[in-house]
């Protein structure tokens, strides 16, 4: 079969052309490269493939046993299984690539959400609250929404610190918030409606481990603890 020409092709049809199509291809060709109408240089000899393409194509039971055949000639061996990397080859792989095993691996801090919180903020020792750089995905302009205050729901109880009275945590005191989300308490001690909170916030962020000083900074200045 594989030097053979494919009898679909020299009739100009698709290997699933119905036998009328297949039949009028052929009457097209031979009409073409008949003989007594064809001058050119091998036409007698196309004539003659295109004549012994329709005797098997043309056949119903012919057709069926050329296609099985064709399928069988046609069908591609299976890709070869990707050879095992050599131990030797393993053994010279750089332990850069390797990850470190995870008992020497620091333990992450995890969000509500159960994400990787960030980093601690580090901060000068002489800086004050309300600058937090973390802190995200809640919008000031929703804060005020029916559909948001208080979505948190009730408060789970033992309150601390001041209670606040906007927001999806409507209701629910700085403390009761910092054991539920203190991606929120970041978001707030970054905005103008949480000014007034900053420095309860900047106390249970330290406390969390969610902001610390960086080294100790004596000058006096602006923003200087006091």
């Amino acid at each position: 079969m594989t030097d053979q020409p494919d009898l679909y092709k020299l009739l100009q049809v698709d290997s699933e052309a119905d036998p009328e199509v297949i039949q009028a291809a052929y009457r097209r060709l031979a009409q073409k490269f008949h003989p007594d109408l064809a001058t050119g240089v091998g036409a007698a000899e196309r004539m003659v493939a295109i004549n012994g393409a329709w005797e098997i194509l043309g056949d119903p039971e012919r057709r069926a046993a050329y296609d099985r055949q064709l399928a069988e000639a046609r069908r591609a061996p299976g890709p070869a299984a990707p050879a095992e990397t050599p131990a030797s080859t393993r053994a010279a792989t750089p332990a850069a690539t390797t990850a470190p095993p995870a008992a020497s691996r620091p333990a992450a801090h995890r969000t509500a959400s159960g994400a990787a919180a960030p980093s601690p903020d580090q901060v000068s020792s002489n800086w004050t609250s309300g600058r937090s750089n973390v802190g995200g995905g809640y919008d000031e302009r929703s804060m005020r929404r029916p559909d948001g205050d208080g979505a948190a729901g009730p408060p789970p109880g033992r309150p601390s610190g001041s209670l606040i009275n906007f927001g999806r945590y409507s209701g629910w005191s700085l403390g009761e918030i910092a054991g539920r989300d203190l991606e929120y308490l970041e978001w707030l001690d970054r905005m103008t409606i949480g000014r007034p909170y900053r420095d309860e916030i900047d106390v249970i962020l330290r406390q969390a481990g969610r902001r610390r000083s960086a080294v100790r900074d004596d000058k006096p200045g602006l923003f200087r603890r006091r």
